[in-house]
This record gives structure tokens, C-alpha cells and sequence, in this order.
């Protein structure tokens, strides 16, 4: 009875863990402008993420970012989301036409721009340029 339990209680554990997101240890915040001016003139890692609830190209990008984001050589990037069905005056200014759309920055300087990427290798690249 009690090995039962174990047992049980250890597949209900191994179940949450599965299911669970990515932990994302980056500091990822709702795109605002003022806060990404001031990142950027602190010359910091930034990366822009241009996401929709919709696309499923971005839930893609955003299971292989949370595993990157987790790592230690990325701990101190920041991480801003804009979402593409709302903030099209955040699209214009950064000549963005498509959802899935990663922009890397360090400090003041574009240093790489993707869209549509999901290859966990593809993507650390992009990232590593922010530092």
C-alpha cells in the first residue's frame, strides 16, 4: 500500500515536472519604451521579443528561449515582449512586419535580427551576440 503511494506520488510529481514551462531566469518584461531607452544606454544584453498568443511559431521560439534564458551566460539579459496585435506604433518604429521576430541589442547597437527561428543552436547564436 505504501509502495503504491510512492509510487503514485512520484508519477504525479514527474507529471507537473513534464508539463511545466521552462523556468526563465532572464529578465522579461512588457516592451516599454522608456525602460528599453534606458537599457540600452546602460549597455545592457537586450533582446526584443516580438510575440502573438496565436502564432504557434512563437510558442516554439518561446519553449527553446525559456531553456536559453535559463542558463547562466544569459542571467543578465533583458528580455522585452511587445505584442504584435497591439503595439503596432512598437512595430513601426522598430520596422518590424511579423510576429516571431527576435531583435538583439548591445547597448545602443542592433546586433542581430530574426524571424521565425526555433532552432535551439540558431537561437543561442542570436543570443550570444547580445553580450
Amino acid at each position: 500500500m505504501i509502495a503504491r503511494r510512492l509510487i503514485l506520488n512520484g508519477a504525479f510529481a514527474l507529471a507537473a515536472l513534464v508539463t511545466m514551462p521552462p523556468a526563465r531566469a532572464a529578465n522579461v518584461v512588457a516592451f516599454d519604451q522608456a525602460a528599453f531607452e534606458t537599457a540600452k544606454s546602460a549597455n545592457k544584453s537586450v533582446l526584443v521579443e516580438v510575440t502573438a498568443p496565436w502564432c504557434p511559431t512563437c510558442k516554439a521560439q518561446k519553449q527553446v528561449l525559456g531553456e536559453l534564458f535559463a542558463k547562466p551566460e544569459f542571467a543578465n539579459l533583458t528580455v522585452f515582449e511587445v505584442d504584435f496585435d497591439s503595439r503596432k506604433d512598437v512595430l513601426r518604429t522598430l520596422d518590424v512586419r511579423q510576429q516571431s521576430t527576435l531583435i538583439a541589442y548591445k547597448g545602443k547597437q542592433e546586433k542581430a535580427r530574426s524571424t521565425g527561428e526555433t532552432g535551439p543552436a540558431a537561437l543561442a547564436a542570436l543570443l550570444a551576440k547580445t553580450r
